[in-house]
């Protein structure tokens, strides 16, 4: 068995199926794994990946024209999930992808290849997929821009899954004109987006934090009428900690203003 070990991203898994694609071992013959193994085996060949980005844009390319934007998007999803580290027990991620990507360009319509979940590597894609996209568009709601006293709109997170390429893609359409940074403390990267242009994803390892919390005086004076306002809604007779941490996870609630300050009992 022929072992290609890619890095943990959509960019190293599928540098990693072209591959063992091109390598014309045999699909059969082939395993594709984002996490090394704790014991190497004696019989097995190890194949280690340099992720190349123009090998993996021409992947995807031929998944975006053969299978569809939908589908792509989902295998994308999947590719981003972190939950490979909490289930060392259900099949590697790369290897489920991989094996997907073959069977999908195989059916005459590989658009429907999610619809094979008597496959055990489709429905492993599909709840990866499932976890990425869910808690994307969790963060949809609820991520809060603040603006800092440069004038760029900046918001943090701190995602489980990497779903900065979503949430950047998504607010590039909506804010174009807008130079914005989402930075995502979970896995220390940040979507960049200058203003009428194209993001693109950077990691922050350098990063200034206090100038992070200079906000502009526009900005401090509306955090103080918002938080006002809450107050002054709130029934305190009604307030119920364990139905607010229903309805926005504690996780989140660190990067909302709200839950930023001393709350009234």
């Amino acid at each position: 068995m022929y072992i290609f070990l890619c890095e943990d991203s959509i960019d190293g898994i599928f540098t990693g199926v072209y591959d063992a694609w091109a390598s014309r071992y045999g699909h059969g013959n082939i395993s594709l794994t984002t996490c090394p193994p704790d014991n190497y085996s004696l019989f097995d060949e190890y194949v280690t990946v340099q992720t190349d980005y123009e090998k993996s844009e021409k992947v995807a390319r031929t998944l975006r024209s053969r299978l569809g934007e939908d589908t792509y998007t989902e295998i994308c999803q999947a590719a981003s999930s972190t939950e490979e580290h909490s289930r060392k027990k259900a099949m590697n991620k790369g290897e489920a992808i991989y094996r997907t990507i073959v069977l999908a360009l195989a059916l005459k319509d590989g658009s429907k290849v999610l619809n094979y979940l008597g496959e055990p590597y489709v429905n492993r894609v599909f709840h990866l997929s499932r976890s990425t996209g869910n808690e994307a568009h969790h963060l949809l709601g609820f991520l809060r821009f603040q603006e800092l006293e440069n004038g760029i709109l900046f918001a943090r997170i701190h995602p489980r899954n990497h779903v900065l390429p979503f949430l950047g893609e998504h607010f590039s359409d909506r804010l174009p004109q807008e130079n914005f940074m989402i930075y995502d403390a979970s896995h220390s990267q940040a979507a960049l987006h200058p203003k009428g242009k194209g993001f693109f994803l950077t990691d922050t390892g350098e990063l200034d934090e206090k100038m992070l919390h200079r906000y502009s005086p526009e900005e401090t004076e509306y955090q103080k009428l918002w938080c006002r306002f809450f107050d002054s809604i709130a029934v305190e007779a009604r307030i119920n900690p364990k139905l607010q941490n229903q309805n926005i996870l504690k996780r989140f609630q660190q990067d909302v203003i709200e839950f930023q300050r001393p709350r009234r009992i």
